[in-house]
């Protein structure tokens, strides 16, 4: 199962399955600790070499024994069973999205594991009736070919899509190959384009020409790992003979180009957007002859696509008002004039607002809103004079996401659900202002001894930070709920109440309760709240975080032996810091495709390119205040940390694995209790297929029942 298993590494495995518990894995302790300090060495770098075979009989030994532990279980294998159930179910919602006439999906089954790409009518999709017509198999795909392919999405040729570039991973992590396809046919296009694995975008102008941003050699990936570089590729031209259309510098995160296009697929503006940082985005024009011109737009800002002759703008910081334009605030929508520079604001959110979401269709823009992290749809159309807009009829209270929009024509699928509320599938009529259900998810678990609530809990600073609380209607008062909480808390991501079926048929079933932490850092109530947790300010996020699990104690929803927290990616330094700051609020933590050595991240895959963020290492004023919270290089002899369940993938080309492998061997070297478990493929999505899925959430929820159940 694991690549490069050694003799070594087997004969560790199987002291572990021989009945290592709840011990430390074989071996001689180890003495070095990280340090924070600049110019030490740090004892754990050579697992930063992924595949390196040292690295590679590190994470089997420590597989097996984690495996020796949470999978030797009784209650894993139901759990995995439940789980597979679940992922693979045929009464499961297709996602769909718009291809041209039709609507595509990609469906994942315990026969196709991997997946199909599949096409159906919209008339027969709507009515509940499609009948699929596979247009590619990716588990023949990879049969044939010797890969493991993971369906990356395709980007197609409007308006009537039947060239397709597909994005294909091999493992799932972010790079991906690229080659045209026919959807008519059914197959590959001979001599078609093609590029080769890279972490790339594709842009079609036309049959013949595409805008593609590369890895074209020396000197055109950014820092980050992602191209900075945009060229104007024809078909049948070598690829060292395409033009350049515009190059960005090496300290930027990466350059990308936008054709958008009118909705009869003609193209009416051509864009190159260079991120000088993650959260900021110089905007260019691009015009007939190639010319490029900057366009007066914030660097904070965010274009979502073309309607009536101009661009529809999210803007994300203030802009003062100029010739044109009116005062614009952070948070607006807009629409902007790239020929005069005049603006129009088409979306205020209030103070407790944000907007979540947007998408453009023939005529309509649509935008999804949060109100006290409660969802709702609204339409707008632009009128002679302003913009008229309509509340879609959807239900209250609920988490609406935008699933797909179709540029030619109004429709659109919306999803709503609720933690206790079954997932259902909408089907928009924008032009109409109409909802009309496709499809609900049976529900998957008992739900009715359950109820959800909204509380506040008070920050070290004095602000009231939201929280939901799922839990069962016959709960005790007295400290004794097992309780999960989920953080995120970065990158103006809103966490919004979703039907999470593995977690109601695995843990909420069994009487546990759920807290989903809408702490400072996530996008809920729109850029401020992000930006008041930026930087030097990350430290207001955990503090929300602890707050939350003060109040959980205080009003004895559980109790700190009860209470367990979950997170990953950012999260994973919400957790991880939680437990390193406060050791005494948790008795468990699921630490997922973590960042942890913060004074490292930058140096680490993409780490570069999240510098806006958290600040950069290498400036000893940011260093500072990266320091005082990095939970790597924050560990300290004598100090009863829970034990943490800490997991990753080895194809995580996003954040790197070497992350939660440092922090787990710096466990070891204090001597402290800890898990490690590393997926071989998935990349940083961690779901490549549904038995990899369940096999990932049985062994989460086996933790922390041990931890927070028995």
């Amino acid at each position: 199962m694991f690549p490069r298993f050694s003799r070594l590494a087997a004969v560790l495995a199987a002291l572990a399955l021989a009945g290592a518990g709840h011990a430390q894995p074989p071996g001689p302790p180890m003495t070095a600790l990280p340090s924070a300090a600049p110019g030490v060495p740090d004892p754990f770098a050579w697992l930063e070499d992924i595949h390196a075979p040292r690295s590679m009989d590190w994470v089997a030994a420590e597989n097996a024994r984690t495996a020796g532990r949470l999978e030797a279980d009784p209650r894993y294998e139901t759990y995995r069973k439940e789980a597979l159930a679940l992922l693979t179910a045929e009464d499961r919602i297709p996602w769909p999205d718009f291809l041209g006439e039709r609507i595509e999906n990609l469906w994942q089954d315990q026969i196709h594991v991997k997946g199909v790409w599949r096409a159906t009518t919209p008339e027969a999709f709507k009515a509940g009736q499609p009948v699929w017509e596979t247009l590619l198999d990716l588990d023949a795909l990879s049969r044939a070919e010797g890969k493991n392919w993971i369906f990356k999405g395709a980007s197609c040729l409007a308006p009537h899509d039947r060239l397709c570039l597909v994005r294909l991973s091999n493992g799932g992590g972010d790079a991906v190959e690229i080659r045209e396809f026919d959807t008519q046919l059914k197959t590959f296009v001979k001599d078609g384009f093609r590029f080769e694995n890279g972490k790339q975008d594709v842009e079609w102008v036309d049959r013949d020409t595409l805008l593609v941003a590369r890895d074209w050699g020396p000197g055109t990936l950014s820092v980050s790992g992602y191209p900075t570089v945009v060229k104007l590729v024809r078909r049948g031209v070598a690829l060292d003979a395409a033009p350049v259309v515009f190059k960005g510098e090496t300290g930027d995160v990466r350059v990308f180009s936008r054709v958008l296009r009118g909705p009869e697929g003609y193209i009416a503006r051509v864009l190159i957007g260079r991120n000088v940082s993650f959260f900021e985005t110089a905007w260019f024009d691009v015009g007939h002859d190639r010319s490029v011109h900057p366009l007066d737009l914030p660097r904070k800002s965010q274009v979502h696509g073309w309607l009536a002759n101009r661009l529809i703008v999210e803007v994300k910081q203030d802009w003062a008002a100029g010739s044109g334009r009116p005062d614009i605030k952070a948070g607006d929508l807009i629409a902007y004039d790239a020929a005069t520079g005049g603006a129009e604001v088409v979306v205020h959110p209030s103070p407790s607002q944000t907007i979540d979401a947007v998408a453009v269709t023939r005529g309509r823009v649509l935008v999804s809103l949060l109100d006290n992290v409660s969802g709702a749809i609204e339409v707008y159309t632009p009128e002679q004079k302003g913009w008229s807009h309509k509340r879609l009829d959807l239900p209250a209270g609920s988490a609406l996401t935008l699933r797909a929009a179709d540029e030619g024509s109004d429709a659109a699928f919306v999803a709503s659900e609720s933690f206790l509320e079954p997932t259902a599938l909408w089907a928009v009529d924008a032009a109409a202002g109409t909802a009309t259900l496709v499809k609900r998810l049976p529900a998957r678990f008992t739900a009715e001894g359950h109820v959800t609530e909204q509380h506040f809990a008070v920050s070290a600073d004095g602000t009231r930070v939201p929280y939901f609380l799922v839990r069962p209607k016959a709960m005790k008062r007295d400290g004794s709920t097992p309780t999960v909480m989920f953080g995120y808390g970065g990158f103006q991501l809103s966490e919004t109440p979703t039907y999470r079926p593995e977690l109601g048929k695995l843990w909420l079933e069994r009487g546990g309760a759920y807290v989903l932490a809408n702490i400072r850092g996530g996008g809920e109530f729109g850029p401020a709240w992000h930006e008041s947790a930026l930087r030097e300010h990350r430290q207001r996020a955990f503090d929300d975080f602890a707050a939350i699990a003060r109040d959980l104690i205080a009003t004895k929803v559980t109790s700190a032996r009860r209470l367990g927290i979950y997170g990953r990616s950012n999260g994973g330094i919400l957790t991880s810091v939680s437990i390193t700051q406060h050791p005494e609020l948790f008795h468990a933590a699921v630490i997922e495709s973590p960042l942890i050595d913060m004074l490292r991240y930058h140096k680490l895959s993409a780490g570069a390119s999240w510098i806006g963020e958290y600040g950069d290492p290498d400036v000893p004023a940011d260093r500072a205040f990266i320091a005082a919270y990095s939970a790597y290089t924050r560990l300290k002899p004598g100090v009863a940390y829970p034990e943490p369940y800490i997991t990753t993938n080895t194809e995580d080309d996003r954040v790197h694995p070497g992350h939660p492998r440092k922090f787990a061997a710096a466990l070891k070297a204090l001597g402290d209790p800890y898990l490690y478990y590393e997926n071989t493929f998935g990349g940083h999505a961690n779901d490549a297929d549904p038995e990899l899925n369940a096999r990932r959430w049985a062994r989460h929820y086996v933790y922390l029942a041990q931890k927070l159940m028995d």
